[in-house]
């Protein structure tokens, strides 16, 4: 576990003698069961994410800039609660499963909602609280697995929960494609199913995953080993950028968030640029899911080798190449297959990255900083691209971004975090 220094330093990390060893490679059983609940969720968002683009562009007619403006608040919201979510986990000697469970509660709720709702300011508004509560349990989820688990074999945990979490964006879907084929009203169908198995993931949330801190003790003050810390504060929290590492990482995953296109585009794009029939649209996450399932586990376990700053900014590079074959028709597996490297080497490495640059008692909150750094460039990216393509064309919006993704890869090799991350 990490002690903090009680002169205010960087503190240590002091290993847990039931915490394995280097070289054990079993994973802690809170990181299997949020893996299900993970799964579960994301059965359901996928259903939706993967038909949201068609049903509001071909259905309801929204351009390219209004379909930014939704995928835009999609993003927004859950960068400007993030932060709060991950200090409300950690006051109160950790309160990660209680705020994580109200976050996968608020998104539950909004699938049905989907349904009453067919004009674009209330299918934002729903959009916003579905975000909301994606930015709730985030950062108290990521904080759980990292305090569960061995620094070295963090990049390994990350990996097995994304894996497991990737199952379920891989099985959403296509369990939207069959009922898109079998449902006379398609959409409400995949809505409706998509509301209950999100109530299925909240339950299993509830009865499985321990409290409090997922088993991990608190932090005991420096005075009374014993005692349990005060509660931190969020000037605390904002603090940890004082940090060189905390800071470095939240500033390159924000440039590198800025040129990056929302997956809803990248699939809009393929289709666009390839010809794929709306009935094959909502296949196409497939590729981007079956990609990330297959490279998140050996990727993550590589980061813990080579370096995860490595693999993180080598995930963009992966990015950069599917814009490339975008721009050049090239076949769309090989597009899908990059973007799924791209996710495999980017998503949980990060945020095995920032566990190591912050201490127990802040832990959500620290990784709750890099995230919103980077949900935040989202959103702004996504409103940026929608209006590039709305005025310009897609093929002009994509070179832009592909260049501004090149200028800010190069930015962040030299703001690294430290050499050995």
């Amino acid at each position: 576990m990490y002690v903090a220094d009680s002169r205010g330093g960087a503190g240590t990390e002091v290993r847990d003698a039931s915490r394995p060893g280097p070289r054990a490679t079993a994973v802690a059983p809170t990181v299997l069961v949020l893996g299900t609940v993970s799964l579960i969720t994301d059965v359901s968002s996928e259903m939706v994410t993967a038909v949201l683009p068609l049903y509001l562009v071909a259905g309801l007619g929204l351009s390219p800039l209004g379909f930014g403006l939704l995928d835009g608040v999609y993003n927004g919201f859950s960068a400007l609660v993030r932060l709060v979510g991950g200090h409300l986990a950690d006051r109160g000697g950790g309160r990660h499963k209680a705020v994580a469970a109200v976050g996968y509660g608020l998104s539950a709720v909004c699938k049905p909602a989907l349904l009453l709702v067919h004009s674009l300011p209330l299918i934002g508004a729903v959009l916003a609280v579905d975000r909301t509560g994606k930015g709730l349990r985030t950062a108290p989820r990521d904080a759980l697995i990292s305090l569960s688990s061995a620094p070295e074999t963090r990049g390994r945990a990350f990996g097995v929960h994304r894996a497991m979490d990737t199952a379920g964006a891989l099985l959403g879907p296509l369990v939207a494609f069959l009922i898109l084929r079998q449902a006379a009203e398609g959409y409400d169908a995949v809505f409706t199913v998509s509301s209950c198995v999100a109530a299925l993931g909240v339950l299993v949330l509830l009865l499985f995953v321990p409290g409090g801190r997922g088993g991990v003790p608190a932090p005991a003050s420096a005075d009374s080993p014993t005692s349990t810390a005060p509660a931190p504060s969020l000037r605390a929290s904002l603090a940890l950028l004082r940090r060189r590492d905390v800071r470095r990482l939240t500033v390159c995953a924000t440039l590198l968030g800025l040129s990056t296109v929302s997956d809803s585009f990248v699939y809009l794009l393929l289709q666009h640029r390839l010809g794929v029939p709306d009935r094959w649209f909502a296949l196409l996450p497939l590729g981007t899911a079956a990609a990330f399932l297959l490279l998140a586990m050996p990727l993550g376990r590589l980061a813990d080798r080579m370096g995860r700053w490595r693999m993180f900014l080598a995930g963009h590079v992966a990015l950069l190449a599917a814009y490339g074959l975008l721009l050049a028709h090239g076949p769309a597996y090989a597009v899908l297959l990059l973007h799924g490297a791209f996710y495999a080497a980017t998503d949980g490495v990060l945020m095995a990255a920032a566990s190591t640059a912050v201490p127990d008692e802040l832990r959500g909150a620290g990784l709750a900083l890099v995230q919103t750094g980077q949900a935040a460039a989202r959103f702004a990216a996504s409103l940026a691209f929608g209006a590039a393509w709305t005025a310009w064309g897609d093929r002009t919006a994509l070179t832009t971004a592909a260049l501004a993704l090149t200028v800010c890869a190069v930015c962040a090799v030299y703001l690294r975090p430290a050499p050995s991350k």
